[in-house]
Order: structure tokens, then C-alpha cells, then sequence
């Protein structure tokens, strides 16, 4: 077997918008840079995702120096948005994600106005930077002082392409295997392994990606979001459904893992791989 190697590496600096691959990543405490620093919000300022608008796929948020971003997406005139100013200048708002509540600043009107348009829902943007307003990990899941942008509850995911050649090899035995083989997309990861054997992540405990060490906190539970076709925003069945059947635990559907940084550095697309524990 060969060595595992990292074979892609992948940003969403609005959550639920379209994936963005980078040759290599600063890896930061509380997730890859640039990912996940920004999301979407409804009137209620609950965070808003593909859950409930699977077109956020089509939209994509390019970072720009300074730590702002460009928005785009089909039919609508890309926007250029700045950081927003911080407080006390600018106050913050509670966002909810997920049943916990974290502070977060509103961008200006222009995004919500164009967030508006093309989710046709009365939503707005906001961003997290200060330190004192990032979200802790899942307790059961993580030391003391670790901390999660607004990934969905850790500050990484992995995934291998082993285990996706697994999986669509199920699903091509399924009811629906008119819909695979998928590809990795579905999965929305930030790091990418390849050269291992299938589901060997299951096992791991931590695990080094050229510089970096990462601790393993948990699978990762899919939700919907897996099944909506990242080009075309389009839904089906799989990989749920096969994912029931085949990789389910403490009532979860799973594929991948969640990730922890131990430390900073940058991983790099080719970097060595090496199971730790």
C-alpha cells in the first residue's frame, strides 16, 4: 500500500458556500484560515446552510487581503465585502448554530440586500474574528480552551479517498445506484487522505499531516447536506441512504472524521501522512 499523502485541501470561507481547493492552508487553533469565518443568518440570526437553502452551493465566497471576501454566484453581479468593523464601533449580534449561541458582527446592507436576492429570504452576513467570540468544542469531545469558527462543530474534517471508493462501491449495489459513484464534494472536508485502506480512519487517534499534529475527536454524523449536488444544488437519496445501512453508531449516519489541531503550522497538498496513535 502506498504512503498516505494528503491529497487536496479545501477552504468554505462562507459556510455552505461553494468549496474552495488551495495548495497549502495555515492551520490555526480554531480551523484551516480563511474557512468558516463567515456565514449566513436569517431574521432571527439563526445560522442559515444548505439544510435549508441547498442554492448556498452555487454561491461562492472568494478571501480577499485583508480578510474580506467577493461573493458571487449565477445570475447575480459579484459584491466585494470588508471585514466588518469591530465593536465597539460596530455591536455584535447572538447568532445561533445549532442550539448554542455565539457573538458574531453584521456585515453592511449590501450583503444582506444581496443575500437577499438570490436566497429570495430575509437573511444577512456576519463574521467571527475576535477571540473572545469564537465557540468552545463540544465539551465530551475536547480540552479545555478549544475553540470552532463556524464549522459545524470542530475545527476540522478529514476524509479519505479510500473510504469514498468504499462507499460508492455500496452504493453501486443499492437502490439508487443510478446516483453514484459521488464525489468527494458531497462531503464538504478540509483535508483529504489518500493511500490508506478503507474506513482506516475508524482507528485513528491522532495523526500528523507533514508539520502539523492533529487529535481525532469524533466521527463525523452527516446530515442532508450530503446528498445535495454541489454543481447543480440538486437532491437525492445517496449517500444517506447508504450510509444507514452501512455506517451507522451511537444514531448517527457517518464518514469522515473531526479533526483538532494540536498546534499552528501549514499543511500542503503532498505532504506526508503518518498515524500517530
Amino acid at each position: 500500500m502506498p504512503t498516505p499523502a494528503l491529497r487536496s485541501v479545501h477552504i468554505h470561507p462562507v459556510k455552505a458556500m461553494r468549496a474552495l481547493a488551495r495548495a497549502e492552508a495555515e492551520v490555526q487553533p480554531w480551523g484551516l484560515a480563511d474557512d468558516r469565518r463567515w456565514t449566513v443568518v436569517d431574521a432571527s440570526n439563526e445560522v442559515v446552510t444548505q439544510r435549508r437553502h441547498p442554492r448556498m452551493a452555487l454561491a461562492t465566497a472568494e478571501p480577499l487581503p485583508g480578510g474580506g471576501i467577493s461573493l458571487s454566484a449565477p445570475g447575480h453581479p459579484t459584491l466585494e465585502v470588508g471585514v466588518p468593523t469591530p465593536p465597539p464601533v460596530t455591536p455584535t449580534v447572538t447568532v445561533e448554530i445549532f442550539g448554542k449561541f455565539v457573538e458574531a458582527v453584521p456585515a453592511g446592507p449590501e450583503a444582506a440586500a444581496w443575500l437577499s436576492a438570490y436566497l429570495e429570504s430575509d437573511v444577512r452576513l456576519v463574521h467571527m474574528d475576535a477571540p473572545e467570540h469564537r465557540r468552545p468544542v463540544d465539551p465530551d469531545y475536547a480540552l479545555p480552551g478549544e475553540t470552532v469558527s463556524f464549522a459545524d462543530g470542530y475545527p476540522l474534517l478529514v476524509t479519505t479517498t479510500a473510504s469514498l471508493d468504499a462507499l460508492n462501491s455500496l452504493i453501486a449495489q443499492g437502490d439508487h445506484a443510478d446516483e453514484g459513484p459521488l464525489p468527494m464534494n458531497r462531503f464538504r472536508p478540509n483535508l483529504v487522505i489518500e493511500g490508506t485502506a478503507p474506513w482506516a480512519e475508524d482507528g485513528w487517534k491522532r495523526l500528523a499531516v507533514g508539520e502539523v499534529t492533529f487529535r481525532v475527536a469524533r466521527p463525523c454524523g452527516r446530515c442532508v447536506v450530503t446528498t445535495t449536488n454541489q454543481l447543480t444544488a440538486e437532491r437525492g437519496k445517496e449517500p444517506l441512504r447508504t450510509l444507514a445501512r452501512h455506517r451507522t453508531s451511537e444514531g448517527k449516519v457517518n464518514f469522515g472524521q473531526n479533526l483538532v489541531p494540536e498546534h499552528t503550522g501549514t499543511v500542503r497538498v503532498g505532504d506526508a501522512v503518518k498515524i500517530l496513535d
